[in-house]
């Protein structure tokens, strides 16, 4: 299965670590974020590497070259920044099957594992997944609305949100969200969200399972975040 890794932010809440870097070379217990995300997609079976980079492009593709650890990295140029889900359409040419979608400023602990298995090993086409937030939390992210344990419909940043269940930017995904990303409309920001396309995968009968995230992960998003990642892989 291919990994899909966007890593085009500028990350300006980490500011001033990413004045002269990219977000994805900050580093966390002395290693950089993006080595923390290619090892959690090597442990649950990736078996290639699709990067997206924009901000200082160059300092990740010197990092890492043209593998990591014998796994192949190509590298995609999102050249404006509208959105993960136009991130995530630059993969359309070099996917022909079910693919993982990791966000390259999560640190995980427990792995992403079970989301692979539930589409390898049922019929789900796809599967995000989600973790428990208390309300405050679930009105600052993407909120995803269950039944009968699949997604229905992902929700960002709600006033009112429909569950405790958020994204924690993975999603293991059929090739068909490719023209579910074609038909969605940008959002309020100018942006195109992966999560519409999800939901419209659903809305046309495409069976999203949602797998409850088996351990933790911290989302890097301000200086005070890397302290925590740093708590969670020691």
């Amino acid at each position: 299965m291919k990994g899909v890794v966007p890593a085009a932010g500028k990350g300006t809440r980490l500011r001033p670590l990413t004045d002269e870097r990219p977000k994805g070379l900050v580093e966390v217990d002395g290693r950089p974020i993006l080595t923390h995300v290619f090892e959690t997609l090597l442990e649950a079976g990736v078996d290639e590497l699709l990067v997206v980079v924009g901000y200082r492009k160059e300092a990740i593709v010197d990092r890492y070259g043209d593998a990591y650890a014998g796994v192949p990295i190509s590298y995609l140029h999102q050249r404006e920044q509208r959105g993960l889900g136009h991130a995530v359409s630059l993969a359309e040419p070099h996917v022909d099957g079910p693919f993982v979608v990791l966000n390259g400023d999560n640190v995980f602990r427990g792995g992403i594992g079970p989301a692979l298995e539930r589409v390898e090993s049922t019929d789900a086409e796809g599967a995000l997944l989600l973790e428990g937030v208390d309300p405050e939390a679930a009105r600052e992210t993407g909120v995803v609305d269950v039944e009968d344990g699949q997604v229905r419909e992902i929700v960002e940043k709600p006033d009112d949100p429909p569950s405790r269940l958020v994204t924690t930017g993975c999603y293991v995904l059929p090739p068909e969200i490719f023209h579910a990303l074609a038909l969605a409309q940008p959002s309020d920001r100018g942006e195109y969200e992966l999560s519409e396309a999800v939901g419209l995968l659903a809305r046309a009968g495409r069976r999203v399972d949602a797998v409850r995230l088996p351990g933790e992960r911290i989302n890097i998003n301000a200086p005070e975040d890397v302290e925590r990642a740093e708590q969670l892989v020691d």
